[in-house]
C-alpha cells in the first residue's frame, strides 16, 4: 500500500509541474503569489495552533519551489532567445 501512495504522488508531481509548464511567465509569477499567500496563512494557523495537518506546510513550500524553478526555466529560455 506504501508503494501505490508513493507512485500515485509521483504522477501527482509530474502533472502539477506539466501543468505549471502549459502556463506563461505572468501567470506563473501569478501563482506563485498566491501559493505565497497560502503559505503565510498556514503559517499563521500553525502559530496560533489551528493547522491540524502540518504536512501541508511542506507540500505549499514544495509548490513554490516549483514554480519558481520553471519560472526561472521559462525566463532563461527568453534570455537566450
Amino acid at each position: 500500500m506504501a508503494t501505490r501512495k508513493k507512485a500515485d504522488a509521483k504522477t501527482a508531481k509530474v502533472s502539477k509541474a506539466a501543468a505549471l509548464r502549459d502556463k506563461d511567465v505572468a501567470g506563473l509569477q501569478t501563482e506563485i503569489k498566491e501559493l505565497q499567500r497560502a503559505h503565510f496563512g498556514l503559517r499563521m494557523q500553525k502559530a496560533t495552533q489551528q493547522l491540524s495537518n502540518t504536512s501541508t506546510l511542506r507540500v505549499t513550500r514544495r509548490d513554490i519551489a516549483r514554480a519558481k524553478t520553471i519560472l526561472a526555466q521559462k525566463q532563461e529560455t527568453q534570455a537566450a532567445k
